[in-house]
């Protein structure tokens, strides 16, 4: 896989995602049916979310295998629990 068309895709996507939060934002100053709003906002954190598993999994690929090779498992896992624990919040 070419790291840069990856990095230029999520980048793609974060764009998406910051013209979506001033969607909302135009929406609540138009005072949007609320309902929609939420619709919206929905459609924004599934976005986030999958920027977060693309690079989750680029980490999980690369960085924490090469951690590993390199001996620093310790430090591998506790990469891996705490991103594990800030997607259960």
């Amino acid at each position: 896989m070419n790291k840069n068309n990856e990095k230029d895709k999520l980048i793609r996507r974060l764009k998406i995602i910051e013209g979506q939060v001033r969607g909302l934002q135009d929406m609540l100053n138009k005072d949007a049916y609320c309902i929609d709003v939420i619709t919206q906002t929905s459609a924004v954190k599934r976005a986030l979310s999958g920027v977060e598993d693309a690079l989750m999994e680029d980490h999980l690929g690369s960085c924490v295998v090469h951690q590993m090779k390199q001996g620093k498992d310790k430090q591998a896992i506790a990469e891996i629990l705490k991103v594990y624990q800030l997607k259960r919040k």
